[in-house]
């Protein structure tokens, strides 16, 4: 039997001396985690495509240094692009030598067809009507890069820093490397909030975790992979509409979110903090959503 120390928080929970990447993670939901991880002793990679941003972040964390010792560094890469990854792996491949802690973070909207829950727009005449608007309205390309961003980036950076995360498994006894896809409760409800392509890649997202997770552990290899489902929070996608109208207006539920707020950086965060440390090792394949009660009120498919 262990020790009742190794039940303290800064040992259960503990992030020091652990590597993380998080993509897309100079803004938003992003920004949050890896704020997260960095807080609590990590040293966190953020990527995305815009160097100013991701330097910016960097600069306004390390400007205040964590008393737990962590770093965030900026590393521009394009999760779409193979080339891209693999220049980032190579960075880290170098620099590190492994990596603990991988979160699939980067997204986007897609497209989207507001008109679709509006039933006194003209497009809502009759289901000719429609269906026309509908096929009008979205393009086979704009789904393409929504899957793209979505859900085959997840498949391809996961792959690409494999290697480097079941290194990171060797350095503690006990200890696994994790993935976390932040997937989203649009994944998990019926309804499509005016964005079938969004939600239907978000469902993707979802069982292409449990696929990894059930695959790496059938071959033995030691890198636990696991999802985060947000609801409503504030980020690029959702900014100007919470500044101007109600977390149900962002939500699109049938049924009003029960908490009736956004949700906050340290809910999203200490539930990442929670699957990638020690007290997380336990953990493994599953989806976790942090939705305020949306999907409890809200026609889901859990």
């Amino acid at each position: 039997m262990s020790s009742s120390s190794a039940l303290r928080l800064d040992q259960i929970y503990d992030l020091k001396n652990r590597v993380a990447l998080v993509t897309g993670g100079g803004t938003g939901i992003g920004w949050m985690i890896a704020q997260g991880l960095a807080e609590n002793g990590a040293k966190v990679y953020i990527t995305g495509r815009r160097k100013d941003v991701l330097e910016r972040s960097a600069q306004s964390f390390n400007a205040n240094k964590s008393a737990s010792g962590g770093e965030i560094i900026p590393l521009v890469m394009d999760v779409t692009d193979k080339e891209s990854i693999s220049n980032a792996q190579k960075e880290i491949q170098a620099k590190e030598g492994k990596l603990h802690v991988l979160v699939n973070n980067a997204g986007i909207t897609g497209p989207v067809s507001r008109f679709f829950n509006d039933t006194t727009a003209p497009e809502h005449k009759d289901a000719e009507t429609l269906g026309r608007a509908m096929f009008e309205h979205e393009s086979f390309e704009e789904w393409a890069n929504v899957y793209k961003s979505n859900t085959f980036s997840i498949y391809f950076v996961t792959m690409a820093f494999l290697g480097l995360l079941a290194k990171g498994s060797e350095d503690t006894e006990g200890y696994t490397s994790c993935v976390v896809n932040i997937t989203s409760i649009s994944g998990i409800i019926k309804v499509a909030q005016c964005h079938f392509g969004y939600n239907s890649a978000k469902a993707a997202a979802s069982h292409l975790t449990k696929m990894l997770a059930t695959e790496f552990a059938l071959k033995k290899i030691p890198v636990r992979v696991c999802a985060v489902a947000p609801g409503v929070y504030e980020s690029e996608m959702t900014a100007a509409r919470l500044a101007a109208d109600s977390v149900d207006k962002v939500g699109l539920g049938v049924v009003s979110v029960p908490v009736q707020r956004p949700g906050t950086a340290g809910e999203v965060a200490g539930t990442v903090i929670y699957l990638v440390s020690p007290a997380g090792c336990f953990t493994n394949g599953q989806e976790i959503v942090i939705d305020g009660g949306y999907t409890v009120v809200n026609p889901a498919r859990v």
